[in-house]
């Protein structure tokens, strides 16, 4: 169960297998607890409905405030989900806080023996970086469990979720059909391994033994309810500690709710979002591009982690050149 010494890059070298149709999916909660029944409860059925089967882990349904159960015991589930024959792919439930904890749990030699599609994002990129990074399996960055039904997302999320299960998740990745409006804050075209996640969570990983690497990739980062000023500091973090350096080129996501508003009057209103990442991404002198629909807003577009992509930011457009799911022979 040892944890990988750190290295300097990795591409992704083990894929997991597409989910069949008929197939199973497992579901563990490394992060937060539920809070309703009808949080697994309606998302199970949205599976079962479209003829899949759902095996849940005993400790979906654990709670202890904030997390669901003890770090142990949520990463006993995960690596239970990894070594069942029975399970194709693993959704988590959501993500919260806490998925961080499990990692010195995690048996990263079990997982590379039985790699899996895994899913989840916000939190659980712990997860996506910590397996990457340890093992070499490509990842989705995509909902969770309790997202999957539920109206706030509608059929947008769902369908990519589903897709990216079952073919890989290549492909231009789609705009916001709601507001199709995407930016580029600094020219140019690069490819690399899409690599990264949530801002507020990577950011803590750095000094671990999990500290991220994005040395020739694509850095994806999104984050949430986050103001501007504390984006800031999050991005002189990266930069201070030469995490900046060697990327191939960085893709924000919608960010929502991190701009100025008047519901927000304690966040300092001098600096737009924009601004901020105007400042500490466009001289970095690589391609930046915002605005796809890769985080928490109402559309949620799953993309494999760990695999080649090619970001024209001139184009406004994120090519996933490779599936994150591979069909054994």
């Amino acid at each position: 169960m040892g944890v990988s010494d750190r290295v300097t890059h990795i591409s992704a070298t083990l894929f997991g297998a597409p989910l069949p149709v008929g197939g199973t999916i497992g579901v563990c909660a490394p992060s937060g607890p539920f809070y309703n029944r009808s949080d697994i409860e309606r998302p199970v059925e949205w599976w079962r409905d479209r003829g899949f089967r759902v095996k849940l882990s005993a400790g979906v349904w654990a709670q202890d405030d904030y997390v669901a159960g003890t770090a142990e015991q949520r990463a006993a589930d995960l690596n239970a989900l990894f070594a069942d024959p029975d399970v194709d792919v693993i959704q988590v439930l959501w993500g919260g806080t806490g998925a961080m904890q499990v990692l010195p749990h995690l048996d990263y030699e079990l997982i590379a023996a039985n790699p899996k599609a895994l899913m989840g994002y916000s939190d659980i990129t712990n997860l996506h970086i910590a397996i990457r990074q340890s093992t070499g399996l490509a990842t989705l960055h995509g909902p969770g469990l309790g997202s999957m039904g539920i109206p706030e997302r509608t059929a947008f999320t769902w369908d990519s979720a589903l897709d990216a299960f079952m073919k890989g998740g290549s492909g231009a990745v789609p705009r916001d059909p709601d507001d199709p409006y995407v930016r580029s804050i600094a020219p140019g075209r690069a490819g690399g391994p899409l690599v990264g996640g949530n801002l507020f969570t990577f950011v803590h990983l750095l000094g671990t033994p999990w500290d991220p690497v994005f040395d020739g990739c694509i850095l994806l980062l999104e984050e949430v309810d986050t103001p501007a000023y504390v984006i800031e500091v999050h991005l002189d973090q990266l930069r201070l500690a030469g995490k900046l350096d060697e990327v191939a080129g960085v893709v924000v996501a919608e960010m929502k709710g991190c701009d100025w508003t008047e519901e927000k009057p304690e966040a300092p209103r001098n600096r737009s979002l924009e601004d901020v990442l105007e400042r500490h991404l466009a001289p970095l002198g690589v391609p930046v591009l915002y605005k796809l629909p890769l985080g928490h807003g109402k559309h949620l577009a799953t993309v494999p982690l760990g695999v080649h992509a090619t970001l024209d930011a001139d184009a406004r457009s994120l090519l996933v050149d490779e599936p994150g799911v591979v069909a054994t022979t």
